[in-house]
């Protein structure tokens, strides 16, 4: 709760020292600073929309995130379409895919496939058998290039027609991102 001391609004040490680093100025001396609220807020929002994935394996994210029953799914969706010697190093790729899709429901893992049905074991499934599918075209291809542009180059294309906005364009960045955060915890 910011004490006030005149017009100016004092914050507390912590808050006045983080509003210190984002706008790269003294925590002593952040008075009235109230647009930095807004800077506060969408830090604290991005912050917590991160924790799921900070410090946690695959599946404990996955459980953060959607429950303890759409984690058995994810579970079960890994165990029986990724080879059990690839388990370690592909799990993070599609929980990742999970964080970066983050799909309603029926769409969890943004998987559109006419075949595929809207339930969230089926997304979790198709996901992980697109994965493995595609490691295994990689390595059978001679592995050039690194792993996640060769996925996202047939499972979120740049240019696709179902991507009027251009959003496709951010994924492999952002499946890079969340899976190096998962790879810590491993």
């Amino acid at each position: 709760m910011p004490l006030r001391r005149g017009s100016f609004t004092r914050y507390s040490p912590a808050k006045s020292y983080v509003l210190g680093l984002i706008c790269k100025a003294r925590p002593d001396n952040l008075y009235a600073m109230e647009q930095d609220n807004a800077l506060m807020r969408s830090l604290v929002v991005t912050l917590m929309l991160a924790l799921p994935l900070m410090a946690q394996s695959p599946y404990e994210a996955i459980k953060a995130k959607d429950g303890l029953a759409h984690a058995e799914s994810f579970a079960d969706a890994i165990k029986v379409n990724i080879r059990p010697e690839l388990r370690i190093k592909l799990t993070p790729i599609v929980a990742a895919i999970r964080f970066a899709e983050n799909g309603g429901k029926g769409r969890e893992y943004g998987i559109l496939h006419p075949r595929v049905k809207p339930t969230y074991r089926s997304q979790a499934g198709w996901c992980a058998a697109t994965v493995q599918k595609n490691y295994d075209r990689w390595t059978k291809a001679g592995s050039k290039g690194d792993f996640i542009t060769f996925l996202g180059n047939r499972y979120c294309p740049v240019g696709a027609e179902n991507d009027p906005n251009g959003l496709n364009k951010h994924w492999q960045k952002n499946v890079k991102k969340l899976i190096l955060r998962l790879n810590k915890s491993i």
